[in-house]
Parts: C-alpha cells; structure tokens; sequence
C-alpha cells in the first residue's frame, strides 16, 4: 500500500533539494504531492515538481480552479503525513501562532495527520530565542522537527541550521511509518572497541572497526526496536534513528550499559563490542619516556559486561547476545563462552585471517544456543546483521512468548 505524503516548500536556497527529496520519496514507496510558497516559487519552479510528482502543485491559497472544492481542506485530507522542507524561520513563526494566510500554513493547520518540519535557515536565525521559542511550541503540539544539521551554510558561515540532506530525512521518515516484529521493544547494542591508556598519549586498543555493531543498530531499528547504541571510539557515523552514547574504555562502556539498564531494562542486550580484557594497571599522567631498552606493563582485568548483565535477576536481566571473535575451532570455543557468560544467542565468528571479521566489510557468523546452531555464511556486515536480526527476533519470541 502506498503512503502518502504532501511535501511543503518554503523560500529559501534549500529548496533545491527538495526535487532530489521527491525522488527519493517515490523511491521509497511514497505518493508524493507537492505545495509551495510563493516564496519557494522564486527559487525552484513549480513545473519542476509537477513534472517529477506527476501532480499540478498548489501554490495559491485562493486558487479559483479549486476553492470552490475547499482545496485547502482537500489538501489537508490526502496525505498521511505532512513534510516541510525546507522549513524557514518565518514559516515556523506563522504555524506558531496559528496563521493560515498561505497553502502551506493553512493546509497545517486544518490537518489532523502528523506535520514533520525540516528546518533551513542561517545559524543566527536558528539560535534565536524567538525561534527557540517558536520550537518548543511546535514540539509541545507534536509537530516534530528533523534536524537542522551542522555544516557548511549557502551564505558561507558554518554552524546548525543546515537542512538535512534528503536521504537523511528519508531515514527518519521511514521510522515513523515503520513497523516490525519487535515493535514496542527496546534494544541496548555495544559497539566497536574500547581503548585502555597507558598515559595521555598512548593507549591498548583491537582492531575493531564498529562496522557490524553500527549494522546491528540499524538492523534492530528496521524491525521496530527502540535502539540505544554504546559505541567505542570508530570512524562512523551515527545510524538514524538509534541514540548514540559514545564511550571510550571499557569501564566508561559497563558504566553507560548498567545505567541505562537501571533506568529502563532493555527487552534485548546485544554486546557486539570488542571490550579490551584488560586495562593498565595504573595509566602514566605524563607521556612515558623512551629510556629503557625494555619496559613491563602490568595489567589489570577489565569487568565482563556480558556476564554481569547475564547475571541480573529476574525482570532486569534482557535477552542477552553475545559474540566471540576466535581464530579458531569457533564452535567449541563459543560453545564454551555461552555456557560460562550464560547468554542466550552467541554468534561467533572467525577474524585475523582471509575469513573477513575485523575491519572488513563482509563477515560470517556461527550462532549457538541451548538447543541448537546455524550457520550464516560470508556477506555484506549489512546484510549479514539484518539475518542476524531475525535469528534474535525467533529466539526472544521462544523464549519470551508473551512479548
């Protein structure tokens, strides 16, 4: 079934995207119709939309072709969802305060369907209390705002006040029509390495890239799941729709993880991180020198977060996932694993050969639990964490059947 939503344009240099916007929309399924300013109109041609649409766009409140229809109203009944993009300072000021003296304002306010806006503007215009306030009073109504961004800004200063890049706002659309088998559940995944310092300059670390943890993030979110991740330190960016903790060592990461299952136990914990064993025992305050031809490092084990949250009681304890990065006999090392951490899912994979795993983009994983195995082979981290998702989808439903 095709969703529907009407895109509004407002006047402003971001307009331009919004024609690559209505592509990617049809792209996605969407039956997309498009209103403009008049404003907008002196940036980016109706006709442009219209042609990529395949529906005349409404710019004129008064249009005597359709008042007599209510057009407005018309309008305002078709589509599920309602985009603004870009959303300018002037337009968030007059849907505030309940204006209705263009299509675009007045279509918002005879809608009874969720209003989206994506707002555009310059750094100083964002910040301004007038349109902080302006803000709040939208967000207290329910219309939800999609970013700005931070960047480069068409006036050439950089700071917030970007609108998103289409894809993005693609990315949070799709969540709000999306749903999924775990809906209604919450997710805290672990994610990358971590990094132990041996004084400010120096630190242990792995070569964990966080690409499968960020994938599995993902994966969680497309099947409904509210996902925190807790992220080491990595060179990716944050996937939509997922709140980011961003750590660094080990016992950063086990504070962030039992605090958060302390204030609200997650229905599924995935420990995808490659947690150091051990830290320094006692990490130098100023850079270590190079004088002895040898030196000793005595080290101190790190807390096993997977464990500890295994080991929680009844009714705080989520479904627990587990990996084990071995370079051999991965079924009889990660049989063992399971058993001694007390997990309920291990998917256990080679790494430090030809075999993919760390810092590479494909990988292959071995699942083990109670009763059973499966094996899933070499693919795309992408591809291989949405298989993953639904192997977790089957055995927390087993074992939870009332969820």
């Amino acid at each position: 079934m095709k969703k529907n939503i009407l895109l509004g344009v407002c006047g402003g240099v971001a307009a331009y995207k919004s024609a690559e916007l209505v592509r990617l929309l049809q792209r996605e399924g969407f039956e997309v119709r498009v209103m403009m300013t008049a404003a907008a109109a002196r940036f980016v041609g109706p006709l442009t939309f219209q042609a990529l649409s395949g529906h005349p766009v409404a710019t004129n409140l008064l249009d005597a072709d359709q008042e007599s229809a209510m057009g407005h109203i018309r309008l305002a009944r078709w589509p599920d969802q309602i985009l603004i993009a870009p959303a300018t300072a002037h337009f968030m000021a007059r849907i505030a305060h309940g204006l209705a003296d263009d299509i675009l304002s007045a279509v918002c306010l005879a809608a009874r369907v969720p209003i989206r806006l994506a707002p555009a503007m310059n750094t100083a215009m964002w910040l301004n209390p007038a349109t902080q306030s302006n803000r709040q009073v939208l967000e207290s109504r329910g219309i939800r705002l999609l970013g700005p961004g931070q960047g480069e800004l068409a006036c050439g200063e950089s700071g917030e006040g970007r609108m998103l890049d289409p894809d993005e706002i693609i990315d949070r659309l799709r969540e709000t029509f999306q749903t999924g088998p775990l809906q209604g559940q919450s997710a805290l995944v672990t994610a990358g390495p971590t990094r132990e310092p041996l004084d400010p300059v120096r630190f242990i670390s792995n070569r964990s890239s966080g690409k499968m943890g960020y994938a599995l993030a993902e994966a969680l979110r497309s099947a409904g799941a509210s996902v925190t991740l807790v992220s080491g330190p990595v060179a990716l960016p944050a996937p939509p729709g997922v709140e980011l903790i961003r750590v660094e060592t080990a016992l950063q990461m086990r504070d962030a993880v039992m605090a958060r299952i302390s204030q609200a136990p997650p229905g599924l914990f995935v420990a995808c991180a490659a947690v150091a064993d051990y830290r320094p025992e006692h990490a130098a305050s100023g850079k270590i020198k190079k004088t002895d031809a040898n030196m000793t490092l005595s080290l101190t084990r790190n807390p096993d977060i997977l464990t500890e949250v295994a080991a929680l009681p009844p009714g705080s304890r989520p479904f627990c996932v587990g990996f084990a990065a071995e370079t051999e006999d991965i079924r009889r090392l990660g049989e063992e694993k399971r058993r001694c951490k007390g997990v309920d899912l291990l998917a256990a994979n080679l790494v430090g050969g030809p075999q993919g795993g760390f810092e590479d983009n494909n990988n292959a994983l071995t699942l083990l639990w109670a009763d059973g195995q499966a094996e899933l082979p070499m693919m795309p981290k992408r591809e291989l964490a949405a298989a993953l998702v639904s192997f977790i989808e089957e055995r927390f439903f087993a074992c939870n059947p009332s969820s």
